[in-house]
C-alpha cells in the first residue's frame, strides 16, 4: 500500500497535509458566561432606593442632588461617577 493510500489528502492534492476548509463541528469547551447580576439579586432603580432611604432616615444634599443630576447631563459611567464622588470627599 502507497503513501497516497495511508493519506486521503495527498492523494486528492498532492501535497502532505490538509488544511480544514468546513466548519469544525467540536464542542466549545467552555461553557457560556453566566449572568453576574442573578447571582447578587435584583437591582434597586433610584426611585425605590430614595423611597427606602425616606423611611430609614436619609437624604440627599442640595449638593449632592446637583451632583447626581451633572452626573445625569454629562452621561458618565458608574466607575466615573465613584471616582468623582470619591474626589469630593477625599482628603488633601
Amino acid at each position: 500500500m502507497g503513501f497516497a493510500a495511508l493519506n486521503p489528502c495527498y492523494a486528492l492534492t498532492g501535497v502532505n497535509s490538509c488544511h480544514l476548509w468546513y466548519k469544525n463541528k467540536m464542542k466549545n469547551r467552555r461553557s457560556p458566561p453566566k449572568p453576574r447580576r442573578a447571582a447578587k439579586g435584583p437591582t434597586l432603580g433610584r426611585d425605590r432606593f430614595a423611597k427606602i432611604s425616606e423611611v430609614e432616615g436619609i437624604a440627599l444634599t442640595p449638593g449632592m442632588k446637583r451632583r447626581v443630576a451633572e452626573f445625569e447631563r454629562m452621561g458618565l459611567s458608574a466607575g466615573e461617577r465613584r471616582r468623582s464622588i470619591v474626589r469630593a470627599y477625599s482628603k488633601g
